[in-house]
């Protein structure tokens, strides 16, 4: 939080502000709602935060250091219900839904909803509230499959099967785009699109989750030897929380009105081999080891399009770029699951 805040950006117009956050359960939500917090405590501003979820237990459990503060309330109850608010509001980050491929395979249906119906009452409720943003978190998987480009730019649209398991998040990401779009078009609502690749950090989950940043950190963590599915030569690149965090406030603070972003760090791209060598040597005395377990038919809930990486140079036009190296990354990451408080 401290990284953050001390980052000389316009925090001054958060001010005074009310603001909504969906799915305040999920990492990069959680870790927002505790930058706004720390902007109430450590730079004074007046900042009130509403966090939606649908299960009190673990909200209670993430949010426990500050249930008592005026600045902030909690929301239980599923997006995909009518929203209720009495107070005013003027920023919401909709959030909510989920992305791993253990839901995408268990519920596809819950995942099209929170992004279509869930999406919908976001966007009504901001017509009510004559909200000044929306900034929905969107994917890098809109784009589809697309071998044409060498970057994917903000207007690079591939191809995508409607029919495939996988499709229910991005079609619904893609969809709830559109609604973004139409609600600024026929009511006026402003928004931004922002479309988040891979992001990690301390506090994510590592079980049942499916991505690969997850799977692989959950195995070095419990001490296993890590197990790959593949033989690791597909490339990835991964963002950490804060230069993620810092980019939604850049595209809130200073970006073009109904428009979309990329936010990826491209910097570092890696396979999944060497991902795993890195988060191996970070544990040199447990001797652990690199094994497969290659099926004979992968599942299709995961995306197996060749990777194209995102062209972030609009963002970056805003005043953005990533700091934070993938080596510290992980090992801060590392050091969090393992109660190191260096």
């Amino acid at each position: 939080m401290k990284e953050m805040i001390n980052i000389p950006i316009s925090w001054d117009r958060l001010d005074g502000k009310y603001c909504l956050v969906t799915g305040a359960n999920g990492m990069i939500a959680t870790y927002l709602i505790y930058l706004l917090i720390s902007l109430v405590r450590e730079k004074g501003l007046d900042i009130h935060i509403i966090a939606l979820s649908r299960n009190r237990k673990k909200s209670e459990e993430l949010f426990v250091d500050f249930l008592d503060d005026s600045h902030f309330e909690l929301l239980i109850q599923d997006v995909c219900e009518p929203i209720r608010i009495i107070s005013r509001l003027d920023y919401i980050f909709h959030f909510a839904g989920n992305a791993s491929p253990f839901y995408i395979k268990n519920d596809p249906v819950g995942i099209m909803k929170s992004n279509l119906l869930g999406t919908i009452n976001v966007l009504e409720l901001a017509r009510e509230k004559g909200v000044d943003r929306v900034i929905f978190a969107s994917t890098r998987e809109v784009y589809g499959e697309n071998r044409s480009e060498t970057s994917l730019t903000e207007t690079s649209f591939g191809h995508i099967d409607c029919m495939e398991s996988r499709s229910c998040y991005p079609e619904s990401k893609r969809a709830a785009e559109t609604l973004c779009k139409s609600y600024f078009l026929q009511y006026g609502i402003g928004f931004n699109s922002v479309r988040i690749a891979h992001t990690y950090g301390p506090g994510m989950r590592l079980d049942n989750d499916g991505r690969v940043m997850a799977d692989l950190l959950s195995f070095v963590v419990k001490g296993n030897d890590v197990v790959l599915k593949s033989k690791g030569k597909a490339l990835r690149a991964f963002c950490y929380i804060t230069d993620t965090l810092l980019g939604l406030m850049y595209v809130l603070f200073y970006g073009e009105n109904s428009s979309a972003y990329n936010l990826a760090n491209e910097t570092e791209e890696v396979s999944i081999y060497s991902l795993a060598e890195m988060l191996l040597d970070l544990n040199p005395g447990k001797r652990l080891q690199i094994q497969y377990d290659i099926p004979e038919n992968n599942s299709n809930v995961y995306c197996d399009y060749v990777r194209v990486g995102l062209d972030t140079s609009k963002l970056e036009r805003l005043g953005w770029k990533p700091s934070i190296p993938l080596c510290i990354g992980i090992e801060r990451v590392v050091k969090c699951c393992n109660n190191d408080p260096e």
